[in-house]
């Protein structure tokens, strides 16, 4: 897992990239770097873990 600061350089590159508009914001990407989910806000970790299980 990567968390970045939103403030820094790479972070504030990646928030204009994916369009990220609140913090917290997850973004589970596959093996190939497509966005797979994207959770803004609170974290919903049952549905995080479903996902990878059926990856």
């Amino acid at each position: 897992m990567l968390l970045l600061d939103a403030r820094g350089q790479v972070g504030r590159q990646l928030v204009q990239q994916y369009g990220v508009r609140a913090v917290p914001t997850l973004i589970l990407f596959d093996a190939t770097g497509a966005p797979v989910l994207r959770q803004v806000g609170r974290i919903h970790g049952d549905q995080v873990l479903a996902l990878i299980d059926e990856s």
